[in-house]
């Protein structure tokens, strides 16, 4: 009985020979093959084909463009997302939510993803000094020159999404949400550095008028240049 079975578990073994599983017959990623008129085995999709998750069916969301044009709103589909990211920071239901509680969280996200990312270059308010421009890169425009004040909310989109000059593409570390929360922010550095008093509610003006400027680490200019 027992020479029997150990026959049984060496035809088992046999047909579990794993490198005939590795053999397998398939194509290796674009090898080329012979049963298709374009020589390729990697079959292109079939036209209208779209990944789950990747339908772009709201223009102005995905483009910062209308028809064409563009926008100079950001759309509202944005503070949804804020929302939907992070429900618990908001205590109640997205109908019941201020529109300025909203509007600090996507800036205070804008702000984080504008450090990261944009900060080396633009700077941090966006006068277009930042560590990198002072090692030698190409020096982009300030953010408070009139042409880019008075440029739309798209127009930044736009860009983050696929560059311009020296600044490439962000679209693959910057997805859609965060790149119209770094465009409000940017309209806020603008704001910050071309408000008026008026700009400023009533009950606030006072506390900034009374208040010193909290000088934190060297003042600027005075670090030593390293050779």
């Amino acid at each position: 009985m027992r020479p029997l079975c150990l026959a049984a578990s060496l035809v088992f073994l046999v047909g579990c020979d794993m490198l005939d599983m590795y053999d397998q017959p398939r194509y290796e990623p674009l090898q080329a093959s012979e049963l298709f008129a374009d020589g390729m085995s990697a079959r292109p999709q079939v036209e209208g084909t779209v990944a789950r998750g990747y339908l772009r069916d709201n223009e102005p969301l995905f483009t910062g463009k209308d028809e064409g044009k563009l926008i100079s709103k950001i759309p509202d589909e944005v503070y949804r997302a804020i929302y939907d990211n992070d429900p618990g920071r908001f205590h109640q239901r997205y109908s019941e939510t201020e529109a300025t509680d909203l509007r600090l969280a996507l800036l205070e996200r804008g702000q984080e993803r504008f450090n990261i990312y944009c900060s080396a270059c633009h700077g941090r308010i966006g006068d277009g000094t930042g560590m990198v421009v002072q090692r030698g890169f190409r020096k982009p425009p300030s953010y408070h020159i009139d042409r880019l004040r008075n440029a739309p909310a798209g127009h930044f989109f736009d860009v983050i999404t696929h560059g311009l000059g020296a600044m490439p593409s962000f679209a693959n570390r910057v997805d859609v949400v965060d790149r119209w929360a770094i465009v409000a922010y940017i309209r806020a550095l603008q704001l910050s550095q071309n408000a008026r008093s008026d700009d400023i509610p009533a009950d606030k003006r006072d506390t900034l008028s009374n208040s010193q400027p909290v000088i934190d680490g060297p003042t600027p200019g005075t670090l030593e240049k390293r050779p």
